[in-house]
């Protein structure tokens, strides 16, 4: 007799009826992300529940708890959860998670995170290597490419070409075989004058060194080679005259000096590796991004370097068997340096019956980058070289053909670096997404892409310890009936200007031909506020990086990362700290130092970090608030001494608006500390405290934290790559009116900018176009805003006629 089948009265209950009246099954009740509890940074005990498979957008001013709630929260959870899924081996090559501080998260999905992280500063990355383009032009030309000449390493500029001879040794399990081997080639295609970085580099020696002086006075001009600590027993241990102007060495000596090869020696005991002065600086400087190392390393490298084209690859850092196979005429490197829409256009050309799968997913791929806006790329442009918004798109490339389904995509303003015009194609991308089944996240600010959620929530009613709190979630009609700050501005429009300044002066650029520019010839005019406009690629940020930077009396505020660690913070980057730390040393009778948490009054537990990091191999590293000094990060010591009633910790906690009134008068009135805070207030940054962590901070606060540190120079011209980038519609307002005082303050302004209220804004408007890559580089309006929306002739002039409602 046949086993029968039993049952617990659990499995066979009946299924639950919809409110429709047909019935679902207990799986299709979990439609929302639950959170209950949420406390990461600013959030106050945050309780919310998010549909799934919709469009949910995320607003609220600038530091109101956004990113802590969708990214340090509901995506970090995720990805820690994935992580856990795996061996501890693998986990040990992963970053180790923390897990947020929540008390419930349910109904999590896999989470995809699309952020606007610059996609690396390493040299050797480019468009194609970051994006498998290249992965699959090497294996094509390595199947068809005439003449052939090996697999798909001999088409990849960062493998270099290896002979080997020698004896060879293979395991068969039971035995091992033996064979000689003599001049083995195994060929890469890494051009061998430049490694592949496509520019060759000559350094001149009077950066490098005074030949005046003897290493113990200071000969070496290279950042950080001090002789007082290691580097000075280094080279007396390797054998070199300390005390002998280096203008006196013997040619034997210099060569070592700067060219040594690395060798083993030993000084006082302890083993150390010598290596030349030049060789040493073309592994740990030469082989880096530029724009990645520190400012005065940064100075160095540009004094001391000169970068020219390789001679023998032409920059295309492949070596000359690489570029001699060629499919239809047309080497790796020429395809790799066409405009992406261009090189899509040619392949579709193709019909390779043995390669046909190949072609079809470099075709999608290629066609994916038009579909996102970037097609004005080319696959040898260098990573580093993209904006967060081009960035960010990128990495949004490899999800679009995806056939994943309920996925959790988070975004964090995927409307940066994009012009109206393409703000639209934007959010059918994220609609399709939403289509599919998946949910998708948006932190948004734009009232375009805020327009297109199925579920908005509104996060505030502050910033800072003033924010943390969900104000409003619905649908956008009812966020804009609503009585938060949001729902406010959600309609507000800047008019176009009255009557606009006149020009003091201007900045001529001539011939200007950077990237996609034809030969452009402008003035921008001084004395005004200039906004450079334009569709994503057309042609903006050459024309101002390339013709206006570096210029004397011009400062550039870019979006670029802030270099510091966790123990950098607002007080520490604009040099508030300094005259704070006097005040308190004046108003005590102590030493300044005993006020720095990276100085003498660190708390000895924790080294001044405030926490005990515990490692535990491949879990999460514990972070444990020090319990000798509560998180404070000074000896106890140094919190007896007080200024105007608070300890140095205290003030540390401080929001900048507050500081701002308590420097300002009584017996902390510190006049050099107050006017940096005025500056911090200036830039819309009032609610960030002074002790808050520089990793902590968006890229709209880290551009507006330069701003703040930068207007204390002496600049008669700043420059601005998109202001407005993580700004709420309210704070569009005040940075318009810091703009104002700038002007009126007899400086001259220029934005490259998409957001239409700092185009109506404008006293004078440059508009590139028509389009972007070889599409644009042409200047296709200037003039005023009202003659702008008046003529209507550019995109950007019918989108500013929209928005001003003209």
């Amino acid at each position: 007799m046949a086993d029968t089948l039993t049952t617990t009265p659990a499995a066979t209950a009946a299924p639950t009826p919809s409110p429709t009246g047909s019935y679902r099954v207990p799986a299709d009740r979990h439609d929302v992300i639950r959170v209950q509890g949420a406390r990461e940074n600013n959030l106050r005990d945050l309780s919310i529940e998010l549909p799934k498979r919709r469009l949910t957008v995320f607003t609220g001013v600038s530091g109101s708890g956004k990113s802590s709630l969708v990214f340090a929260t509901i995506a970090a959870e995720s990805q820690r959860l994935i992580n856990e899924t795996y061996s501890a081996f693998v986990q040990g090559f992963m970053p180790s998670l923390a897990r947020p501080d929540v008390d419930l998260l349910e109904g999590l999905t896999t989470a995809i995170i699309v952020d606007q992280e610059r996609m690396g500063a390493n040299p050797r990355s480019t468009v194609g290597t970051a994006t498998d383009a290249n992965a699959m032009l090497r294996i094509l030309f390595s199947r068809i490419g005439t003449p052939h000449i090996g697999p798909p390493t001999a088409f990849a500029f960062n493998v270099p070409t290896r002979v080997a001879s020698g004896v060879m040794k293979t395991d068969r399990g039971s035995h091992t075989e033996t064979s000689v081997v003599r001049e083995a080639v195994y060929q890469g295609g890494m051009c061998p004058r430049c490694e592949g970085m496509g520019s060759v580099n000559d350094v001149d020696l009077t950066a490098i060194y005074d030949e005046s002086k003897s290493l113990s006075e200071g000969a070496l001009l290279v950042p950080g080679y001090s002789m007082d600590g290691w580097y000075g027993r280094i080279f007396a241990g390797a054998g070199l005259p300390m005390d002998k102007p280096i203008g006196k060495f013997t040619d034997k000596q210099r060569e070592k000096l700067l060219y040594g090869q690395p060798e083993r020696i030993k000084v006082e005991g302890v083993n150390l590796t010598y290596e030349g002065v030049i060789s040493k600086i073309q592994k740990s400087m030469l082989s880096k991004d530029l724009e990645a190392m520190q400012p005065h390393v940064r100075r160095f490298v540009e004094r001391a370097v000169t970068f020219t084209t390789c001679p023998d690859c032409n920059g295309t850092r492949l070596s000359q068997e690489a570029l001699s196979s060629k499919i239809r005429g047309k080497s790796i490197a020429d395809l790799c340096s066409m405009q992406i829409t261009d090189l899509a256009e040619w392949l579709r050309g193709m019909e390779e019956p043995s390669v046909a799968p190949l072609l079809k997913g470099l075709q999608h791929l290629l066609d994916s980058f038009d579909a996102i806006g970037l097609g004005y790329l080319s696959l040898d442009r260098p990573a580093g070289t993209l904006s967060g918004g081009e960035a960010q798109r990128t990495k949004m490339i490899r999800h679009l053909g995806s056939s994943l389904t309920d996925v959790t995509y988070v975004f964090d303003e995927p409307s940066i670096g994009l012009h109206p015009h393409d703000i639209e194609r934007m959010n059918r991308l994220l609609v399709q997404l939403r289509d599919k089944g998946n949910t998708v996240l948006v932190v948004e600010h734009k009232p375009e892409m805020i327009a297109v959620a199925d579920h908005v929530v509104d996060l505030g009613p502050g910033a800072g310890s003033g924010g943390g709190q969900v104000v409003y979630e619905g649908t956008v009609e009812g966020l804009r009936a609503s009585d938060t700050v949001t729902g406010h501005h959600l309609d507000d429009r800047v008019g176009l200007r009255d009557t606009v300044r006149a020009p003091t002066g201007a900045l001529e650029i001539r011939g200007a031909s950077t990237h996609n520019l034809r030969d452009v010839d402008v003035d921008l005019p001084l004395g005004v506020l200039c906004v450079v406009t334009g569709v994503a690629g057309s042609g903006k940020s050459s024309l101002v990086h390339g013709s206006v930077e570096g210029r004397d009396g011009v400062v550039v505020v870019d979006q670029g990362a802030i270099r510091g660690s966790r123990r950098s913070n607002p007080a520490t980057y604009t040099g508030l700290l300094e005259p704070i730390r006097k005040a308190f040393a004046k108003a005590n009778g102590v030493k300044p130092a005993l006020f720095s948490s990276n100085s003498e009054g660190a708390c000895p537990a924790c080294n001044g970090a405030g926490v005990i990091y515990t490692e535990l191999g491949v879990m999460a590293t514990v972070e444990s608030t020090c319990e000798e000094c509560e998180g404070r990060r000074f000896q106890a010591a140094v919190l007896d001494y007080t200024l105007g009633g608070r300890n140095i910790a205290d003030v540390l906690d401080l929001p900048v608006a507050e500081a701002l009134e308590f420097f300002a008068d009584g017996e902390a009135r510190t006049p050099a500390a107050h006017k940096i805070l005025e500056r911090l207030a200036d830039v819309g940054l009032g609610y960030l405290t002074l002790g808050q962590p520089l990793t902590t901070l968006s890229g709209g606060e880290r551009q507006r934290l330069k701003l703040a540190a930068q207007m204390a120079e002496k600049a008669e011209v700043y420059v601005l790559d998109e202001p407005t980038v993580g700004l709420h519609l309210a704070d569009v307002a005040n940075l318009l009116a810091l703009l104002d005082r700038l002007i009126d303050s007899g400086r001259s302004v220029v934005v490259i900018e998409h957001h239409q209220a700092v185009m109506a804004h404008a006293d004078w408007i440059i508009d590139l176009g028509p389009g972007a890559g070889h599409d644009g580089g042409r200047i296709v309006f200037e003039g005023t805003p009202a003659d702008l929306v008046a003529d209507r002739s550019t995109l950007t002039g019918q989108h500013l006629a929209a928005y001003v409602g003209a």
